[in-house]
């Protein structure tokens, strides 16, 4: 679909909810429809979601068009880091052209390469300067998404963060906050905790964080508990 029919298409999409009343059940329907809309919109995709917060401040996807999306965010909430996630944190768009050459988040993207995911979108939901959550699309060819998209799944994600943003009870931007900062402070004692592995037991950079995450499975626990372990016995 060409970029002049996007904003068609998304009048029709926002005529629908237009009669939706902003309660949080209704609200996350109609992040669930808008999610559906970025899958039709782009041929590219495979999939795509939204990550929000639940009730209690947990991390959740609230809408998948499909098991494999799932899937996914569910990997990246285990590591505690990935594209949705610094998306969210960062309140910038992250793209991963090829998960199989990404460095940035290694072990979910070698994960995320094994199951055919190769390349991702994922673009925040802002509302009033607060990062909610954030859009994401995942495709099964390198290089799947460009300025159309990014242009489309802009529009979708301001859409989703006004829904979303007048249907939260006013106590969930610092709920929110709070989980953003213990995210990124998980990401930093996971990646200290390699540092130790890597020293301790001479192995590289990405051989500590396999180590890291082959501990977590073989443990049953996250990778942060683990980390923590490594940190507590260095």
């Amino acid at each position: 679909m060409s970029p002049e029919s996007f904003p068609g298409e998304l009048t029709t999409v926002f005529a629908r909810l237009h009669g939706m009343l902003l309660s949080q059940h209704d609200a996350t329907t109609a992040v669930g429809s808008l999610a559906r809309t970025a899958h039709r919109l782009i041929p590219t995709a495979t999939g795509a979601g939204v990550s929000l917060l639940d009730a209690d401040g947990t991390r959740v996807t609230t809408a998948a068009t499909d098991p494999a999306v799932e899937a996914a965010d569910a990997l990246q909430y285990a590591l505690g880091v990935g594209p949705c996630l610094s998306a969210w944190a960062t309140g910038e768009p992250q793209r991963i052209t090829d998960t199989t050459t990404e460095t940035r988040w290694r072990d979910w993207s070698a994960a995320a390469a094994e199951t055919g995911i190769r390349s991702v979108y994922s673009t925040p939901l802002v509302h009033q300067g607060r990062a909610l959550g954030a859009l994401k699309v995942y495709a099964t060819t390198p290089g799947a998404f460009g300025e159309a998209e990014e242009e489309l799944l802009g529009q979708l994600a301001a859409a989703a963060a006004t829904l979303l943003g007048a249907a939260q009870p006013t106590e969930a931007p610092t709920r929110l906050s709070a989980a953003l900062k213990h995210a990124l402070a998980t990401r930093e004692a996971i990646g200290v905790a390699a540092g130790v592995l890597m020293a301790r037991d001479r192995l590289s950079a990405e051989g500590a964080r396999t180590a890291l995450l082959e501990q977590a499975r073989t443990q049953g626990r996250r990778v942060a508990e683990v980390a923590a372990a490594v940190l507590e016995t260095a």
